[in-house]
């Protein structure tokens, strides 16, 4: 069998010569890093463009509920404090009630209880 010629013993396998190349140099991991980068960046933007794109179909159904509600007698404002109101904690909503009833009981506008007497 002649030397050099990349074979074992037995003639069976192919086996390396030299390794002509280390792995890839700093220049050829910089460009895989970058591109990495780049499709881990386009990714996260085109997810944020999804998900804008529900928000906005979200929105435009929420209009046109509060739309029905008006075309049907009720009053959005209100309806809209009391969807607020129900996203708050029960404890958070009690506070801020006794304070806005402090707040107006200390600018008389709440009304005196009447008196049995």
């Amino acid at each position: 069998m002649a030397r050099g010629c990349g074979l074992d013993n037995k003639g069976l396998e192919p086996q390396p010569l030299l390794m002509l190349k280390h792995g890839p140099n700093e220049e050829e991991i910089f460009m895989a890093e970058e591109s990495v980068a780049q499709d881990q960046l386009r990714a996260f933007i085109e997810r944020i463009e999804r998900m804008e794109e529900e928000k906005a179909a979200i929105a435009a159904d929420i209009k046109e509920i509060y739309a029905e509600a008006k075309g049907n007698g009720f009053d959005t404002k209100v309806i809209r404090q009391i969807v607020r109101i129900r996203k708050q904690d029960a404890n958070e909503r009690m506070e801020q009630e006794a304070l806005l009833e402090l707040y107006m009981s200390a600018l008389g506008m709440v009304a005196e209880p009447a008196n049995d007497d």
